[in-house]
């Protein structure tokens, strides 16, 4: 299925946001600033907080936009999986998975579209990146910053070695990027999604709801993803997929253990 194509680097761009937002012309543009063969499959509509879904039922169909683009009625996680496996016809280097429109902070990597596409890739064994451009709604959305930023910390990234199951997620502050203080490498933060909801009447009487906005603090912990966005930096983030929480298999496997051995007795 894959349109005629020269050698190099094969970049695979993805996200959330759906085919036609400004984000993925921004990441579109940030590839082919690394070089190689740029490749785009994003979903046909808006997927934000799909998070890490599949869809299973139903059929997935490919629309060909143009040479080497194309668009998924599924998931942020279909399209990658359907790139990789049937459009690319082959292996892709790098996935990029953005620019989101707004940031994927704290909690939000278990929520996001586009940290999920970035695991997809990870699963499937090639080297993912999420890119996400933070604002204040109803401002400008600042697409420079992550224009002028992604592509030296991706060269530099991309030259080093990865450990194996890890993603990086990227998230820019919202200052121009003459503002922009610099790099963060930061651990992921707390902030609870939807703490407030919004209860409502339709006119028909029945109730309806929306959750609410995101827990707002003046200070974060530092070190934070979420701290160095406040203080104007750009948060690198590497996202191992391992979510299993090792402190604890010893002691879990004693209790375990001492309960088997009091159902035999």
């Amino acid at each position: 299925m894959a349109d005629a194509a020269g050698g190099g680097r094969r970049i695979l761009v993805t996200n959330d946001d759906g085919i036609h937002a400004p984000g993925l012309k921004v990441l579109e543009t940030i590839a082919r600033r690394l070089g190689g063969e740029v490749w785009v499959v994003a979903p046909e509509t808006n997927q934000s907080g799909a998070s890490h879904s599949l869809t299973l039922s139903r059929p997935l169909r490919i629309r060909r936009i143009s040479a080497r683009h194309y668009a998924v009625d599924g998931t942020p996680t279909d399209c990658v999986l359907l790139a990789l496996q049937k459009i690319l016809d082959g292996a892709a280097d790098l996935v990029l998975s953005g620019v989101n429109h707004g940031s994927n902070l704290g909690e939000d990597v278990t929520y996001s579209g586009t940290v999920a596409a970035a695991m997809e890739a990870t699963v499937l064994g090639v080297r993912a990146v999420a890119l996400s451009q933070s604002c204040r709604n109803g401002h400008p959305v600042k697409w420079g910053t992550a224009e002028r930023f992604a592509p030296e910390i991706l060269e530099r990234l991309c030259a080093a070695p990865w450990p194996e199951g890890v993603l990086v997620n990227i998230n820019f502050p919202d200052r121009v990027s003459a503002s922009v203080e610099g790099v963060r490498v930061t651990r992921q933060g707390k902030r609870k999604v939807g703490d407030a909801l919004v209860e409502r009447i339709d006119p028909r009487g029945e109730p309806y709801y929306w959750i609410g906005a995101l827990r707002e603090e003046e200070h974060w912990a530092e070190g934070t993803d979420l701290a160095a966005i406040a203080d104007g930096y750009i948060s690198v983030t590497p996202v191992h997929l391992d979510l299993t929480h090792h402190q604890s298999l010893e002691s879990f496997r004693k209790i375990l253990a001492e309960d088997s051995r009091q159902d035999g007795s």
